[in-house]
C-alpha cells in the first residue's frame, strides 16, 4: 500500500511512500516539480453517477492535458532524488517530519494514516 505517490494532491507531492514488501517503509523523494499547479481532479464525483463521473472525465482530462506540457525545475533541496528505508513505523513517521521541515511536500493524510496505524498497534483489539 502506498502511502502517497509523485501525484497524489494534484501531482504536488514531493514524496512517494510505501511499506515495502521486503520490509520496512520506503520513501522515495522526487528531485524535481512542476512549475505551477494543475487542474484539480474531484475523486468524490466517482461513484455518484453519470453527470458527476462525466464532470470527473472533464476535470481528469484537464489535468493530463496540462501535465503533457508542465515544465519542471528542480527542487533544490538537501534531499532531492534520495531513497530512504526505514525499518519501523516510528523511524519512517520521523522521517517524514524531517523530510516536511527541510521543505518537501507531501499530503497531510499521510501523517495522519501513520499515526492511526501506529496508534492501533499500540491498542490491538
Amino acid at each position: 500500500m502506498s502511502y502517497c505517490r509523485w501525484s497524489s494532491d494534484d501531482y504536488q507531492s514531493d514524496l512517494y511512500c510505501y511499506e515495502d514488501a521486503s520490509g520496512g517503509w520506503t520513501t522515495h523523494v522526487a528531485g524535481n516539480r512542476m512549475v505551477g499547479r494543475p487542474p484539480h481532479e474531484d475523486w468524490t464525483l466517482l461513484g455518484k453517477g453519470d453527470e458527476a463521473a462525466a464532470e470527473f472525465w472533464v476535470q481528469h482530462t484537464a489535468q493530463m492535458a496540462w501535465l503533457e506540457t508542465a515544465e519542471h525545475a528542480p527542487i533544490g533541496l538537501a534531499h532531492d532524488g534520495e531513497t530512504f528505508g526505514d525499518p519501523t513505523l516510528e523511524a519512517f513517521r520521523e522521517r517524514l517530519l524531517m523530510l516536511r521541515q527541510a521543505g518537501y511536500r507531501f499530503p497531510d493524510y499521510v501523517l495522519e494514516a501513520v499515526d492511526a496505524e501506529m496508534a492501533e498497534a499500540a491498542n490491538p483489539t
